[in-house]
């Protein structure tokens, strides 16, 4: 892929970093055109409930107010969700009924965001309260409240009629059955800027979003619009992190452009803090029922695991994630037989969708946990039952039960690394010499092996190259960065295979106007599927500059190749050599390129990579748990990651650094909170409790290697796989760092007073 001299795989300082540091990026609520009205949203205060009356009376005649409506007055069609009946589809403004707190009942538009946030606080809202279920399992139940009566049922997605059928034999002749029950508990993404849209009207509109996708924003507004899709164009600024949670078009953006086009003139809504952990989606949210079969000496011969996945009020992305749960529900091991049946439920409370790893992380928490059980149950070290059971390196490409294609893998090398980075031995020593000594701080060693898949489904992306005539390069590209360095990393790849310096190539993205068509940023996708395309892209330049550099040196385009110092010419010559810049023009002067040239000096593609890639790692996680308080402490965090060829160390362990964050969050911090009224407890930052980098050690994050032949760089993604790995490496290690009193399972996150009560209900009086 490279020569010896390639800047591939070496580190490279994020060029994107010191605009964003120094203030100069902006973000779309920098942005504020000339007569620019602002959106303030009157949302329900309560959970399910009939709308009886909204007096919009006075807040339509407060100062600025330019319009206030209810659904009465802005007609608009409710929006399909993902894979549900037509009956879960969500109106933008509610028609009659609320069915979570944070629902939309009035949108206000005013000449400043003062005056409309003035005016919503006069709508007056009636309600006649219904019944509310905000758990999954209570939703399903004989006589459980209906949030769509005329639909007959809470059931949004029924796995099990879409092919994942049960087998009651599963489990039969087993030797050991261990069986568990986990909450994979409900999260916010807690991006650091949250939603937003600029619309601004004209021949063409344009919007400024923050957003991971463009075109699936674009998409499903056009229509609603009455536009053609080339009529409106999307542009994602800086944006201020996604997760997962900024894909596609939320109904907050339908009813801003509706709105921008019927005023005529600009509208901006900028999503608050309160409102963000209320109406952007939600994650995880699984109930997960676990049988893992085994023999006595720890072979695995089969796992079963059914799923109660709470979509929210409106059946979004959410309710489908578990689809992905039951893909990679064989993990990194040779299951015999794997089942997962799920049914997906609305409840009243935030829709659920994509958060960092969508799906994956929940099966590998599922998986991860009974076998710790599972190795508690028959007394094996955790190290020694995984490696039991890993899929062999030899057995690649490996297809699961489950219907994935696993590309490579070395689940024992990357594993093995974990063990010796960690001093696991001694480690194991160090707490059975706590445990004798009856120390106050218990240790806790958590151990957690992994394979995600990235790029499921979204095999394909565009991709262009153009040299201009001063040297120059433009590279254009469909995904859409948010934070993960494509910047640096596709000009890297472009200065490494056309030796143009990285300050003179230019990566063009996010703007619908310019980048012709795009998947955009998710599922860890980006280098391996754009990445992918700009270098295809790249090769073509190469091989067009080679033609017209024969051309023009009057030799054998056999003989050309691409010299030190990025030049094209004659092997062996250095000194019969091209610029890019002299090529590039030439290319533009019909009398000195070639009869048969077309364009410019530049290509362009979509690369289709065909499958899916499957990254893997293990994760060794060591806590402190202090037996008189139960407070944990995480006081080291070992990750071995594999993300097939790595293209700059710097990039890959920042996003290391961030996935193991979240993890770890979710496992010690984080979960969103409901009363039984459906009131959410955790609605800002006051309450929900998401860490700061002051709460974790110095993480440990390597690398093992094992290139992917899917794609020309051996990239696989890297983007979620540290949340994926961490999560039950942390579980684990507080559950063995209580084990020894007979607590075999405890779920998260592990407050103080959850971890406490365990020790209390386990420690004889």
């Amino acid at each position: 892929m490279a020569t010896s001299g390639s800047i591939l795989g070496n580190p490279v300082r994020r060029v994107e970093d010191p605009r964003i540091l120094a203030g100069e990026a902006k973000y779309f609520d920098d942005l504020e055109p000339t007569g620019c009205a602002h959106v303030v949203f009157v949302r329900s205060t309560m959970a399910h409930a009939k709308i009886t009356g909204v007096d919009i009376g006075e807040a339509a005649s407060m100062p600025g107010v330019l319009a206030v409506h209810t659904k009465d007055t802005l007609a608009l069609e409710p929006v399909a969700g993902m894979m549900a009946p037509p009956a879960f589809s969500r109106p933008p403004l509610a028609d009659g009924v609320v069915r979570f707190v944070g629902d939309i009942i009035a949108v206000v538009v005013a000449e400043t965001r003062a005056q409309a946030v003035d005016a919503a606080e006069m709508v007056v809202v009636d309600y006649d309260p219904l019944p509310v279920v905000v758990d999954a399992e209570a939703a399903l139940k004989d006589g459980a409240p209906l949030l769509f009566p005329d639909h007959g049922s809470n059931v949004a997605v029924d796995f099990v009629t879409m092919g994942a059928t049960a087998d009651p034999t599963i489990l039969d002749g087993a030797e050991v059955v261990v069986s568990g029950r986990f909450v994979n508990q409900r999260l916010a993404p807690v991006p650091m800027e949250p939603n937003g849209i600029l619309v601004e009207p004209g021949d063409t509109v344009t919007i400024t979003v923050p957003t991971q996708g463009p075109h699936g924003v674009r998409d499903p507004l056009a229509p609603v619009l009455g536009l053609e899709p080339d009529k409106v164009r999307v542009i994602a600024p800086a944006v201020g992190g996604g997760f997962g949670a900024k894909t596609g078009a939320y109904v907050e953006h339908i009813v801003a452009a509706v709105l921008a086009q019927q005023l005529g003139r600009p509208v901006k809504w900028t999503e608050t803090r309160s409102e963000n952990m209320v109406s952007m989606v939600h994650g995880r949210g699984q109930i997960q029922d676990v049988d893992l079969a085994l023999t006595k000496d720890g072979m695995f011969q089969a796992v079963r695991c059914k799923v109660t996945q709470d979509a929210g009020a409106y059946s979004q992305i959410g309710a489908f994630l578990p689809f992905l749960t039951r893909t990679m529900a064989h993990g990194v091991y040779e299951f015999p037989k794997v089942e997962l049946t799920a049914i997906s439920a609305v409840t009243n409370t935030t829709p659920t969708g994509a958060y960092r790893g969508a799906g994956r992380p929940e099966a590998a928490a599922f998986l991860e946990r009974i076998i710790d059980m599972a190795a508690d149950e028959i007394g094996m070290d955790p190290i020694e039952i995984r490696k039991k059971n890993f899929i062999p390196p030899d057995k690649f490409p490996y297809s699961t039960t489950t219907f994935a294609n696993y590309d490579v893998g070395e689940y024992a090398k990357s594993l093995d690394e974990a063990v010796r980075v960690a001093g696991y031995d001694q480690l194991r020593a160090d707490q059975k010499a706590r445990r004798e000594s009856g120390d106050v701080k218990q240790l806790g060693i958590g151990v957690a092996a992994y394979v995600e898949i990235t790029s499921g489904g979204m095999f394909q992306e565009f991709g262009s190259v153009e040299v201009k005539p001063d040297g120059s390069a433009v590279a254009t590209v469909g995904t859409s960065a948010h934070g993960q360095g494509h910047e640096t990393t596709f000009t890297m790849i472009v200065s490494d295979l056309l030796g143009i310096p990285m300050d003179k190539i230019t990566l063009v993205q996010s703007d619908t106007a310019v980048v012709p068509r795009g998947s955009g940023t998710m599922g860890s996708r980006s280098l391996q599927i754009g990445g992918s395309a700009i270098y295809r892209a790249s090769e073509g330049v190469l091989e067009k500059a080679k033609v017209l550099a024969a051309h023009l040196l009057e030799a054998n385009v056999d003989d050309i190749v691409l010299h030190d110092g990025g030049k094209v010419g004659v092997a062996g010559v250095p000194a019969s050599a091209l610029t890019w810049g002299e090529l590039a023009e030439a290319a533009e002067d019909a009398s000195r390129r070639p009869d048969d040239w077309e364009g410019k000096l530049a290509a362009e593609l979509d690369f289709n990579q065909g499958e899916a890639t499957f990254p893997f790692g293990a994760h060794i996680a060591v806590v402190e748990v202090d037996m008189e308080t139960g407070r944990v402490e995480l006081i080291r965090h070992v990750a071995v990651d594999d993300c097939g060829k790595v293209l700059n160390p710097l990039i890959v362990q920042g996003q290391q650094h961030g996935g193991i964050a979240q993890g770890v969050a979710q496992a010690m911090y984080e979960g969103v909170v409901y009363d039984e009224d459906g009131n959410p407890l955790t609605a800002n930052l006051m309450d929900y409790a998401m860490p700061s980098a002051a709460e974790f050690p110095s993480f440990e994050a390597s690398n093992t290697e094992t290139p992917t032949p899917l794609n020309p760089l051996g990239a696989k993604g890297i983007g979620e796989s540290g949340t994926i790995g961490s999560t039950p490496a942390v579980q684990n290690a507080v559950v063995d760092a209580l084990s020894h009193l007979g607590v075999r399972h405890l779920d998260m996150p592990f407050t103080s007073e959850r971890v406490w009560r365990a020790i209390r209900d386990a420690t004889p009086a």
